[in-house]
């Protein structure tokens, strides 16, 4: 569909974005149906996708956005007035507290020392504060990277760095240890947490059970989702935070890239596209992961395997290899799915790259174009 789509929009020129907005008002109502039936709060992560023209969308379903700095709260505050504005970071400078508490309904600290260090700030706000603790169980395997249990970690107070009695005016605690994952990680991850910090949850008003949760994939399993929020709900009387980011936007967007080039290497042709993997979509690299590409197949699964790269000089900025059944050629679109997510949030102009337009298919089936990038997006960027 979204192949044919792009063959039928020569009018958007490439690179370029596409957020398809029926797709993610389906996966806001799956997560508002998840709300309406648990009573929990569920926000936006705007790490994952903070494309604000939507904001107003996403506000009709979700209860409000987390952010991970001062500026994606001022996005949320700006952009989706009227909703919970959260916010969490490993450490805050005081000039950033002071307007954080202003314009943040929740802010939860990475160390009882950054706690102290604000708490003249944040005590005579109305800003509710939680800890962001560690329960040094992980359920990922092969991510690293992304696993904030992970031996080592910097992300959250363990168990044992924790007083018995928690510092005056904590009002909630907060973990955040799944990537991309089902619910029966999260309902082993709470056992754990449970375990080790549960004696502290009767007397707070909320507990935020982070992001990294799948919810609105078709496999994922809601029912051991609800059970575990009610549950916590009903034993604790806590509210509840989750803070998906993926699920969002999970299989909304897509990027449409133009083959500029067809390059003969030693094994196979290599494609040059006017997308890349390191400017474009840094997750290929970083994770790695092979995003999905409509109308090819595995390696050696069609007839013709190309190996797909960008034009920049970095020799590893290849998005992976693929299988055709006629070979691409100098001039087609290729269109990657999956691309609203840790996509334009990460994308950057490497090489002096241009940045991918952004655009918004709207329900209707028309397309408009949001955003338009050029040289001075680039220059802007530097001194």
């Amino acid at each position: 569909m979204m192949e044919r789509q792009a063959n039928r929009e020569p009018e958007l020129r490439t690179p370029v974005y596409v957020v398809d907005e029926a797709a993610l008002r389906h996966n806001l109502s799956i997560l508002q149906g998840v709300q309406k039936r648990t009573g929990c709060h569920i926000l936006l992560a705007q790490k994952a996708f903070s494309m604000f023209r939507v904001y107003p969308l996403i506000g009709q379903y979700l209860a409000g956005a987390t952010a991970s700095g001062l500026y994606e709260a001022r996005l949320a505050h700006e952009e989706m007035s009227g909703k919970e504005n959260h916010v969490f970071c490993p450490a805050y400078t005081p000039e950033e507290m002071q307007e954080l508490v202003k314009i943040c309904d929740h802010i939860s600290f990475n160390s009882l020392a950054q706690l102290e260090a604000h708490r003249s700030v944040w005590e005579n706000s109305d800003t509710s504060v939680g800890l962001r603790v560690n329960p040094e169980h992980s359920t990922q395997e092969g991510h690293a990277i992304y696993d904030p249990c992970a031996p080592g970690s910097r992300l959250g107070i363990r168990r044992c760095n924790l007083p018995d009695t928690l510092p005056e005016g904590v009002e909630g605690l907060h973990f955040h240890t799944l990537c991309e994952q089902d619910s029966a990680p999260l309902v082993e991850t709470f056992a754990a947490f449970e375990e080790k910090f549960g004696q502290w949850l009767p007397g707070l008003k909320w507990l935020n059970l982070g992001g990294g949760h799948h919810i609105t994939r078709p496999d994922y399993d809601l029912k051991a989702l609800e059970d575990l929020i009610l549950y916590i709900r009903q034993k604790y009387e806590v509210e509840v935070y989750l803070e998906p980011g993926e699920a969002i936007a999970l299989n909304a967007g897509s990027l449409i890239t133009t083959v500029l080039d067809v390059v003969q290497s030693t094994d196979m042709p290599v494609l040059i596209l006017d997308a890349s993997a390191a400017c474009h979509m840094p997750d290929v690299l970083e994770m790695p992961y092979r995003p999905p590409l409509f109308g090819a197949g595995e390696a050696g699964e069609k007839a013709c395997t190309c190996r797909l790269a960008a034009r920049t000089c970095l020799a590893g900025d290849v998005i992976g290899e693929y299988s055709f059944d006629v070979q691409p050629q100098i001039g087609d679109r290729l269109v990657f799915g999956d691309m609203a997510i840790y996509s334009m949030v990460k994308n950057n102009t490497f090489n002096g790259m241009p940045l991918p337009d952004i655009a918004l298919r709207h329900e209707d089936g028309s397309c408009e174009v949001v955003r338009r990038f050029g040289y001075e997006d680039f220059k802007m960027r530097l001194s």
